[in-house]
């Protein structure tokens, strides 16, 4: 644990808790207008609701698993978060990469995290099935594994509500990859599911 950081459940009442997304282009308002993406939209859903939180948002458009590893530990020690939201995983998916080493990625992540006192919720993602069928479920299912070994909160899918629905065309950008403005609160409510209760 850094030194002289508590844990997120030993927060005292009133305290500022500090949540930390480590994410991709998904996270990082890639093609919005500034303030539009889930994560500006968390940090103005927090204020509304006059919760003691504020969010660091450290995401990189296209980042992977990988590059996020590499900057993690010198994420850790400068924001000492009590929530690390880890959002990465679809580059990895988009350039084929071993799901092994996504997978040791996401939970070497998740142990630093932990170990550095702070809770993580894992947000999964799925590819579409043109990857191969085997490799679009193997993808889908290493989240939930990680974050029943390593004692993590789960997001399933991101883009529930958004890439799975009828009419998904509406919710895209003209790259057909990266969610529109239109998107992002659909996204937000996902990840405000399971986050909100880490808030005590």
């Amino acid at each position: 644990m850094l030194a002289g950081h508590l844990p997120a459940w030993s927060v005292g009442a009133g305290q500022v808790r500090t949540v930390l997304v480590v994410g991709d282009s998904l996270s990082a308002e890639y093609g919005l207008p500034r303030g539009s993406g889930w994560v500006a939209l968390l940090e103005a859903r927090l204020q509304r609701q006059q919760l003691p939180a504020r969010v660091v948002n450290a995401s990189i458009s296209g980042d992977t698993t990988a590059g996020g590893r590499s900057r993690f530990a010198g994420l850790l020690a400068q924001h000492r978060p009590d929530i690390v939201v880890i959002e990465l995983d679809g580059n990895d998916a988009l350039r084929g990469l071993p799901l092994s080493m996504t997978e040791a990625n996401l939970v070497s992540m998740t142990r630093d995290a932990r170990a550095a006192g702070a809770r993580v919720v894992l947000v999964g993602m799925q590819v579409p099935p043109n990857y191969g069928r085997r490799y679009a479920d193997d993808f889908a299912a290493l989240f939930g594994r990680v974050a029943r070994e390593e004692g993590a909160a789960l997001v399933p899918f991101l883009l529930k509500g958004v890439a799975d629905v009828a009419g998904a065309d509406k919710l895209f950008q003209p790259d057909r990859i990266h969610p529109n403005a239109q998107a992002h609160p659909i996204i937000l409510d996902n990840v405000w599911a399971v986050l909100k209760p880490l808030l005590g």
